[in-house]
C-alpha cells in the first residue's frame, strides 16, 4: 500500500515538473528593453508601475512603445505609455484602473498634441497637461 501510493504521489510529481510553460513565445515578435518600478501610492498599497521602452516587430513592422511614470500636483501617479508604429502613434493614460488611448494629432519641435472626443493631452518636455471639458489637469515627468 505504501509503495503504491508513494508511486501515485512520485508520477503526479514528475507530472507537474515536466508540464512546465514554454518560454519561446510568437518567434516574429522581438521585445527588448522593459524595467518594473514598485510606487507606494498615497494610500500606502504598493502599485506596480512599468517604466522603460521596448521595440516589436510583427510581420516586419517596427512598433516602439515607451512607458512613464508622471505626477499630478496632488501626488497622483498616473502611467502614460507613448506607442509609435508606422501607421499610428497614441498615447495610453491609466490611472486608477481606467485607461484613456488618444491618437496623436500634431507634433512640431516644441510639444506634440494627442486629442480625442473631448479629452486632449499635450506634451511639453517633461510636462503634460489633460484638458477634459476645460479641466485642465498638469502633470510631470517622475525620476522612478
Amino acid at each position: 500500500m505504501k509503495k503504491e501510493l508513494l508511486i501515485a504521489v512520485s508520477l503526479i510529481s514528475l507530472s507537474l515538473i515536466s508540464c512546465g510553460k514554454s518560454e519561446s513565445g510568437n518567434k516574429g515578435s522581438i521585445k527588448l528593453e522593459t524595467s518594473e518600478t514598485s510606487v507606494v501610492d498615497n494610500n500606502g498599497k504598493i502599485d506596480t508601475l512599468t517604466s522603460g521602452s521596448s521595440t516589436s516587430i510583427v510581420d516586419g513592422k517596427k512598433t516602439e512603445t515607451k512607458s512613464s511614470i508622471y505626477k499630478a500636483i496632488d501626488g497622483t501617479l498616473v502611467k502614460v505609455v507613448f506607442t509609435e508604429a508606422s501607421h499610428e502613434s497614441t498615447l495610453a493614460i491609466t490611472s486608477n484602473k481606467k485607461t484613456f488611448t488618444l491618437p496623436k494629432i500634431k507634433s512640431d519641435a516644441t510639444e506634440t498634441i494627442y486629442q480625442k472626443d473631448n479629452m486632449k493631452a499635450t506634451i511639453k518636455g517633461d510636462s503634460l497637461i489633460l484638458d477634459q471639458d476645460n479641466n485642465i489637469i498638469q502633470l510631470v515627468k517622475t525620476k522612478i
